[in-house]
């Protein structure tokens, strides 16, 4: 499907994004992990997070969808059903890399995992090695991709340092953990989202962080509270872009999940100008918290300076980093970006489509290994953009083409329903 986003002269008015896509995933694979019944409100209902639910279905979980919330009855840590097709998940990058640190610890059982053509591109060797350390196996096609093949055993905990910060391998490696037989202990070379421990800590499990030690301790079984899901920040930042870089706007953006971990990019974008108030988390260091904090924001647009985003920035921002390529293209001076190779094993290489979506739409922008350089010129022309699937780079079309001077058509805008299935009505309303 495409969609001609034409320049606004305003946006004005309240947006609240919906539920936040990584939650919804770990609240799905921790409810049929559980030994009671978990309520799960404001799920997610988007492409990658029915696949989660499906998955869930697959594996012997009774899923119940009411009107505003889900009841899933699960079948425990070690009791998960082999099913007798492969399970398919989809576009879900986030599944594909947690659901095996449950069915690792599924002694005897291998499972089958495929998705769809761009799944087939994203590599799991880096889950691979924790697993394979603490005792279970996985062959996967030539060694890292999709389809693979997960087969459970008796696993042993073990101390693992990642090679680079993902919050998707640490929480992998911690689902496995609470089936090994004792304390597993994850460090991470720099902080990552910390959804997974904070929700297995409200779950009954011994968790516990040494600064970047993040140990956690086998259960017999796991008793999650009811969880609630706030909206997504990375869903809300592209409202958030558009109030910044759309003249004159004014927006309050509601319920949003302002987790330290997760507001990577409201911080670069206030380093650069951008008017968003409201209280973000300060980092809790050793002391986790059990639940997530919900903010409204108020956002105004207004003038931007470059900026450059380092290493350590990164895993705080990774999703939201296209956004901030295409706000370097409104900003006075050159915004860098670094250390964000992760980019290029997304639903597409975000790095080469980014710069090849921006520099179509008549940005002054570079790819670099791990990254890309913006010279700002003050706005952008606009024209065509392909989503290449991408949802993220669909609704970043969109964004550029409501800032733009002659607007922008985007190819392929249906990707967009991977995370953000009303983005369009919510947008309409605001102009």
């Amino acid at each position: 499907m495409n969609v001609r986003f034409d320049p606004v002269r305003r946006l004005r008015g309240e947006i609240e994004p919906p539920p936040d896509k990584s939650i919804s995933h770990r609240a799905a694979i921790l409810g049929a992990m559980a030994a009671e019944p978990v309520r799960v409100c404001n799920y997610l209902h988007a492409d990658d997070t029915i696949s989660t639910l499906n998955a869930m279905r697959a594996l012997g979980a009774l899923v119940e969808e009411r009107e505003d919330e889900l009841v899933i009855r699960g079948v425990g840590l070690r009791e998960a059903r082999v099913p007798e097709d492969v399970i398919d998940v989809g576009n879900a990058g986030t599944l594909m890399r947690l659901l095996p640190g449950w069915l690792a610890a599924q002694d005897g059982n291998s499972y089958r995992l495929d998705g769809d053509a761009s799944i087939r591109r994203r590599p799991v060797d880096r889950i691979r090695e924790p697993l394979e350390l603490m005792g279970a196996r996985i062959e996967a096609t030539d060694g890292r991709l999709p389809p693979f093949t997960v087969h459970g055993a008796h696993l042993h905990s073990i101390s693992y340092e990642l090679p680079v910060a993902s919050a998707q391998v640490k929480s992998c490696t911690l689902l496995a953990a609470l089936a090994a037989d004792g304390a597993t202990t994850v460090t991470e070379p720099a902080p990552s989202r910390d959804h997974t421990e904070r929700m297995l800590l409200g779950a009954g499990v011994t968790v516990r962080r040494n600064g970047r030690h993040i140990t956690v301790v086998n259960a017999d079984e796991i008793t999650p509270e009811e969880i609630v899901v706030p909206g997504d920040m990375s869903s809300a930042a592209f409202a958030i872009a558009a109030g910044v870089l759309v003249p004159q706007s004014k927006l309050l953006v509601r319920n949003v999940n302002v987790n330290h971990t997760r507001v990577g990019f409201v911080r670069i974008l206030q380093r650069m100008g951008g008017i968003v108030l409201g209280e973000l988390e300060d980092d809790p260091g050793d002391e986790l918290p059990t639940g997530e904090p919900v903010e409204d924001l108020d956002v105004a647009a207004g003038p931007l300076v470059a900026t450059t985003v380092e290493p350590d920035e990164v895993p705080l921002a990774i999703d939201e980093l296209p956004l901030v390529a295409l706000l370097g293209c409104f900003a006075e001076g050159e915004t860098v970006v670094r250390g964000a190779h992760e980019l290029r094993l997304k639903e597409s290489d975000r790095i080469a489509t980014v710069v090849e979506g921006l520099r179509g739409l008549g940005a002054a922008i570079e790819a670099t290994q791990d990254g890309f350089v913006v010279t700002g010129t003050g706005g952008l022309r606009g024209g065509a953009i392909e989503s290449h699937g991408d949802h993220r780079l669909a609704m970043m079309g969109a964004i550029a083409g409501m800032a733009s001077e002659v607007g922008v058509e985007v190819l392929g805008m249906d990707a967009a329903a991977v995370s953000y299935p009303r983005f369009m009505d919510d947008f309409a309303a605001l102009v």
